[in-house]
């Protein structure tokens, strides 16, 4: 199914980089400063309330993502390594700047596990309509509420650069420009260049290529 939580590329690397999946990595060393060994009464219900997560669950993402991240905080090329674990045969670096962008809600530079455990909710347990609002999110680079061709462009070709030759494409789809094309030719309905958040979700359950970039398993896209 589209997105479900065992095939989410967020869900996935979460459970490593927590130590919840094999292989734990350690991602974060820096000492600089501390984060609390536990959440508040206040953070712990307000993360309840907001997320799809139980209190059990949310305790042991917080003990998992401190031991790894001592300071609270998840950086940029901390985050890129965890998807280099995944697509070794090609580089997602670019692809996990945009998804970084997107974890970092306020766009201070890193991830913390607010906003952490805030997206997993919605990318591992989120129902269909909340996955679309969130990778819209992701596609819309600037944020001014539309996709234009130049930013989907960019994802693609982020993605073509990930997955490297783990896929053979059809013919019209062998560029990152061509399935841009394609994409544009299904969902912009009024011809006016760019995507809105409603041409978006509705192209995309259509052709759900457009969201399986989220996830691990990238042969159900062709």
């Amino acid at each position: 199914p589209l997105l479900s939580p065992r095939s989410t590329m967020f869900w996935s690397a979460a459970a490593r980089f927590s130590g919840m999946g094999k292989g734990n990595s350690k991602l974060c060393e820096e000492k600089r400063k501390k984060a609390s060994k536990k959440l508040t009464k206040e953070e712990m219900e307000e993360l309840e309330t907001k997320t799809y997560f139980s209190r059990k669950e949310l305790k042991k993402w917080y003990k998992d993502f401190v031991r790894d991240c001592p300071t609270g905080e998840l950086r940029m090329d901390e985050f890129q390594n965890i998807y280099k674990q995944f697509f070794p045969n090609g580089d997602p670096s670019k692809f996990a700047s945009f998804v970084f962008n997107v974890f970092d809600d306020n766009q201070d530079g890193h991830i913390s596990f607010k906003e952490f455990i805030a997206a997993l909710s919605i990318t591992s347990r989120g129902n269909l309509d909340e996955k679309l609002d969130w990778a819209f999110s992701l596609y819309d680079v600037d944020k001014d509420g539309f996709i234009t061709k130049e930013e989907m462009a960019n994802i693609v070709d982020a993605i073509y650069s990930m997955i490297g030759n783990m896929l053979e494409l059809p013919k019209d789809e062998d560029t990152p420009q061509k399935r841009v094309e394609k994409i544009f030719s299904n969902m912009d309905k009024n011809l006016d260049g760019q995507l809105t958040r409603e041409e978006f979700k509705e192209g995309s359950k259509a052709d759900p290529w457009i969201v399986q970039a989220l996830t691990m398993d990238m042969s159900a896209s062709t």
